[in-house]
């Protein structure tokens, strides 16, 4: 008859993630989220009108692999890289397309274009993500006007709203009709089923999510 330590031995003990409580996943955390940012901002400055999608994907998702082959050179058991491709979503598009050379599509970039970039970085797991919208060719002397000015500004706002209502015992379904309207002071609307989801270690969607602007009949599972 096996004795309790035989049996405790024989019971896979189930591993648990460090958390942000530790300084090393913090770290992990800011190295990841300067990464997408300096990114972001060489993505920027390479959209010009007549720059091909699929060049400014590729040089995005190479940025992420030399600036994460940076950092923690020394243990080898890091793992770093991309967490989500470098997507360039164009007007009417609404988000994450990242073609691959060898889809041989030439979209290329027009002055006046909406232009929605994300893309994500992690260390050890540990990721950042990063979303920006902007219009080619708008500057200080060539503002943007009409319903392009609308939806940006509708978008900026109810991400503001979003993050003060992310807190302790807000109800999905409340904070996205609060989200649909802010939106419409706009004369804009969400998205219909957009998810924003929780982010863990490994993990891009995770157990918990957002659910914006639900159908009916996703409104009855949440």
């Amino acid at each position: 008859m096996s004795s309790d330590s035989e049996s405790d031995n024989n019971i896979e003990q189930e591993t648990v993630d460090p958390t942000i409580a530790e300084d090393v996943v913090v770290t992990k955390y800011k190295m990841a989220a300067e990464i997408v940012n300096k990114t972001l901002k060489t993505i920027i400055a390479k959209s010009l009108p007549g720059t091909a999608i699929v060049d400014l994907c590729e040089l995005g998702d190479k940025c992420i692999i030399e600036e994460t082959s940076k950092v923690f050179k020394k243990d080898k058991d890091v793992k770093k890289g991309i967490s989500f491709p470098t997507c360039i979503s164009v007007n009417n598009i609404i988000c994450h397309f990242s073609p691959l050379r060898s889809d041989d599509i030439t979209t290329e970039l027009n002055d006046g274009d909406l232009v929605k970039i994300d893309l994500g970085a992690h260390v050890d797991g540990f990721a950042a993500v990063v979303g920006h919208t902007f219009v080619i060719g708008a500057s200080e002397n060539q503002k943007i006007t009409g319903r392009k000015a609308d939806v940006i500004n509708a978008g900026h706002v109810a991400s503001e709203v979003a993050m003060r209502l992310l807190k302790p015992d807000t109800e999905n379904t409340q904070l996205a009709d609060i989200l649909v309207e802010t939106v419409s002071e706009f004369d804009c609307r969400l998205v219909e089923n957009m998810t924003s989801s929780q982010t863990t270690r490994n993990h891009y969607d995770a157990e918990k999510s957002l659910i914006l602007n639900p159908s009916e009949e996703v409104k009855k599972t949440v």
